[in-house]
């Protein structure tokens, strides 16, 4: 069995180039989001989620699942956005349980802005500066590399959509 091998330089500085890159899109999107709505990265992709929920409320698990995040830290999350009206825990009418999670409409309004002016953002840093062929071996790259980690997971990424 060969033992791990180390990246030749110019590897390295790929690698480090395109984390450099990864970092400050983020950080520059994030940004965005803080100050033309006045909600942070993590209040995005809840109002996203559950605006793009064909079924409407969405139980704490199904959300915590559908974002890849502990039911801990999507509690707290719901906990402040309830607190700021973006979102309302509904009860169940034959327990009395709290069952589901939905947007109010500050939050739903909050989400559909939020979506347009996000869209603009990435065109604006990501899409704007690449050449077709650069797009698609982007994508390319990309598909392999999650079919590749997560094979089994077969889902396709769709376009968000503002309904």
């Amino acid at each position: 069995m060969a033992g791990p091998r180390t990246l030749e330089p110019e590897q390295w500085e790929l690698w480090h180039t395109w984390m450099q890159a990864h970092r400050l899109l983020s950080r520059e999107l994030d940004r965005d989001l803080q100050r033309g709505y006045g909600i942070s990265k993590a209040e995005f992709s809840v109002l996203v989620t559950l605006h793009q929920s064909p079924d409407g409320p969405m139980r704490v698990g199904e959300l915590a699942e559908s974002l890849d995040w502990e039911k801990s830290r999507v509690a707290h999350q719901l906990t402040r956005m309830e607190n700021r009206e973006l979102v309302e825990r509904t009860d169940n009418e034959s327990n009395g349980r709290r069952s589901g999670i939905s947007l109010t409409a500050k939050g739903r309004s909050a989400a559909k802005n939020a979506i347009l002016g996000h869209a603009d953002n990435i065109r604006r840093y990501f899409f704007e500066a690449l050449t077709p062929d650069q797009a698609a071996a982007i994508h390319a790259w990309s598909r392999q590399t999650v079919d590749r980690i997560e094979p089994d997971n077969g889902t396709s990424t769709s376009g968000i959509a503002t309904k």
